[in-house]
This record gives structure tokens, sequence and C-alpha cells, in this order.
């Protein structure tokens, strides 16, 4: 009975930190570093290390730093991209230091899935915070950025006092996590080919006598009425269609179109059959 205890408890804390670590990863730091040293966290061999002075400084400077500045809007998401090459490393780390004095390919096992674990949580909430970023006032994110600060802690301490019971809310989060991702990721797309279009420059439609009607492409609207040119082989596009062309060429770089959709987009823009 013990040994099931204790096999719990390491695939816990393992499975644990490198959630935590995908989320906060320097408030993961902290929390199993100051545990360790002032004895209220019995932490494993491979991770004594974390208990050092100068660990628990660095770990604690950079959390000061992130507190800030996952709080600014569009900041935070820029920091998120580039924690994406710190925070999934760093939870592979900490779940092969986790399972404590076991063989290589152990080691190696629980590297692997703690670095998907880390990359799981970390795409979560980098997804996330990406589109609460839409919202123009700031108190989204800091709430967003509070919760989550809090998410670790909670977690963390359910982890090393309740393993079973952490275990079971982990397997709950990773199924969210399956669902939730492949929808942020098509909210995100869509918030940048619409950013795309905007670039490209959408056309605005001018007043005319016979409007005609308007085929939609994607984001773009082209009307009918389009400016056709009397000789189109010899002729430059007029400003209003080389917009309306470059922002085809986004959405086709984007892979929102088709070749043949736009190449018929392209035809009717110049004015050709």
């Amino acid at each position: 009975m013990e040994s099931y205890q204790a096999l719990l408890a390491t695939l816990a804390l393992t499975m644990g930190a490198s959630w935590a670590s995908g989320i906060n990863l320097y408030a993961a730091l902290l929390v199993l570093g100051i545990g360790g040293s002032t004895g209220n966290i019995d932490l494993p061999p491979g991770l004594e290390v974390l208990t050092d002075p100068m660990v628990i400084g660095a770990a604690g400077l950079m959390y000061f730093v992130e507190f800030f500045v996952d709080k600014t809007p569009g900041v935070d998401t820029a920091w998120d991209s580039l924690h994406t090459f710190v925070r999934i490393p760093a939870g592979a780390m900490l779940a092969a230091g986790a399972v404590g004095d076991v063989s290589p390919a152990l080691e190696i096992a629980a590297g692997i899935m703690g670095g998907t674990l880390s990359a799981t949580s970390h795409a979560t909430k980098a997804g996330t915070r990406a589109l609460i970023n839409t919202s123009p006032e700031p108190f989204s994110n800091w709430t967003a950025s509070i919760s989550e600060d809090l998410l670790v802690l909670a977690g963390l301490w359910t982890a090393l006092n309740h393993p079973a019971i952490f275990l079971c809310l982990l397997l709950v989060f990773i199924l969210l996590a399956i669902w939730m991702l492949p929808k942020i990721w098509r909210l995100i797309k869509a918030i940048l080919h619409k950013i795309a279009s905007w670039f490209g420059g959408k056309p605005t439609h001018t007043a005319t006598t016979n409007p005609g009607s308007t085929m939609n492409f994607s984001d773009i609207e082209i009307p009918d009425h389009s400016i056709a040119l009397s000789n189109p082989t010899e002729s430059r596009p007029t400003k209003e269609q080389q917009q309306q062309l470059d922002a085809l060429e986004t959405l086709r770089a984007a892979g929102t179109l088709s070749d043949e959709d736009y190449q018929a987009a392209r035809n009717k823009i110049l004015g050709r059959k």
C-alpha cells in the first residue's frame, strides 16, 4: 500500500510540475523551490536543485517581470510566443527530475510525457489569451493572469497533498484541452485572416446608378461592376483593383483560397472573362 501511495505521489508531482510549467513556469519553480528549502515539500533528488538560493532568486526575478508583462494586452501574447521555447523544455526537465533515481529509459519517457503535457497547457493558455486580447479593455487580461497564478498554486498544492484528486482533475483538463484547442485555433485563424484582409486593403463600395450584385470570397467582397479594363493585356490595374489583388494574394498565402478560386476572383477584378 505504501509503494502504491508513493507511486501515486510521484506521478502527481511529475505531471503537476509539467502542467504548471506550461501555464506559469516561474510560479511553479518558486512554489517547489521555496517549499523544498523550507521543508514543506519533500522533493526527489532530481529536483533538489530548485532549493538553491540562486535558482529561487532567478525564478523570483522572472516571476516579477512576468507578473506585469502578462497583464499587458498584446505584450502577453508575444511573451507567450517566446516562452514556447522555454516552458515546454522546462516541463520535460521537471518531469524527468521528478521521477527520482530510476532507469534512463523511464526518465526519457517521463520527459516526453512531461513535455507533451506542458505543451498542452501552454497552448491552451496562449491561445485563450490571444482571444482575450481581441477585447479592447485590459481588465480581462488582469483577471486571466491572476486566475492562472492562483490555478498554478492550487494545482500544485492539490498534486502534493491529494495526488489522486489531482490526477482525476488533470484527466478532465486534458479532455477539455483536446476539445477546446481545435476551436481556439479556428478562431485565431479567422481573426488573423480578418487582420490580413485589412492590411491587404478591403475595398469600399462607391455609389453607382446600377450597383449590381456582389460575390463573396471569404472576407473580401468583390463587386460585379468592378472597373473593366478596355485592354487588360496592356493596361495596368487601377489602385482599387491592385488593393483587391493584394488582398487575394494574402488569402491565398493563408490557405483560405484555392488556386482556382484565386484565379477566378483575379479575372473578375480585372474584368476578364
